[in-house]
């Protein structure tokens, strides 16, 4: 039993520790303007404080690591378990609240829309938390004995790790996703068809094909009507083996034409 509680010790510190220095890095690299607009927790806070926001949780990512590492204290056992469990609910919110936005738990490396993947490694990450609470020994201990639970806790968060995929795409393609030449608009198009979000609104499409697409910076956009006229537009992002579908419904009484459309360019 021992063995279990301490095995998800060094997994945790890991984590932590990787999204402080990916944290400080985004901060200290600059990026392109207004890129800290689409990282959470940044995203919810006004523009002058997104990078502090940004640095505030790093530091408290990297104090909960060395927590963890060096002593068996309770405050960082329990403060670990409300950091993950506190980040749960706010991706869970970028989600319902900031479809666009990523969950910058990687710094701008997690800059993809907030998917179940992403959520659901930090309700695993949560657990794990609680796991550890009651190990018997400090970090360190454990990084030296490494158990097969560690391995398998491993494996699962880098399934649910969306982030390994962007960086395979960055080594192969050497350009952010926004720069990229992107799948054709008939590939693009089948992704969309494949989605839960289009199965949920097809019946209320008055036709299978779009009336327009457009492209801007990691989106692929589809517009089409509804049998009252409605637009329905859906916008599928651009990177990732399931990329992710948004939709929205604007009224035609309410909006002008999308054919009035300003394009971005990417």
């Amino acid at each position: 039993m021992t063995h279990v509680l301490e095995s998800q010790l060094p997994l945790l510190i890991l984590l932590l520790l990787l999204g402080t220095g990916a944290k400080v890095g985004t901060v200290c690299s600059g990026g392109e303007p207004g890129a800290l607009s689409r990282l959470g927790p940044a995203v919810l806070v006004p523009g002058r404080m997104q990078a502090p926001a940004l640095l505030i949780c790093a530091a408290t990512e990297v104090a909960l690591a060395a927590g963890l590492l060096l002593t068996t204290h309770p405050f960082f056992r329990w403060g670990t378990v409300a950091f993950f469990a506190l980040s749960t609910y706010v991706l869970v919110e970028l989600r319902r609240r900031r479809p666009d936005a990523g969950c910058g738990c990687f710094g701008e490396v997690s800059s993809a829309p907030v998917g179940l993947r992403s959520i659901g490694r930090t309700v695993v990450l949560t657990g794990m938390a609680g796991v550890s609470v009651w190990a018997p020994v400090p970090g360190w201990a454990a990084v030296f004995e490494p158990s097969w639970l560690t391995g398998a806790g491993l494996v699962v968060l880098a399934a649910l790790s969306p982030e390994i995929e962007e960086l395979i795409d960055r080594v192969r393609f050497r350009a952010p996703c926004e720069q990229r030449r992107g799948p054709a608009e008939s590939a693009t198009l089948a992704r969309l068809r494949s989605s839960g979000t289009w199965r949920a609104h097809r019946d209320e499409l008055a036709s299978a094909e779009p009336y327009d697409s457009w492209r801007e910076l990691c989106w692929r956009f589809f517009a089409f009507r509804n049998h009252r006229q409605d637009d329905v537009v859906f916008a599928v992002f651009l990177s990732g083996r399931r990329p992710a579908v948004r939709v929205a419904v604007v009224s035609a009484e309410d909006s002008e034409p999308l054919e009035k459309y300003t394009g971005v360019s990417a």
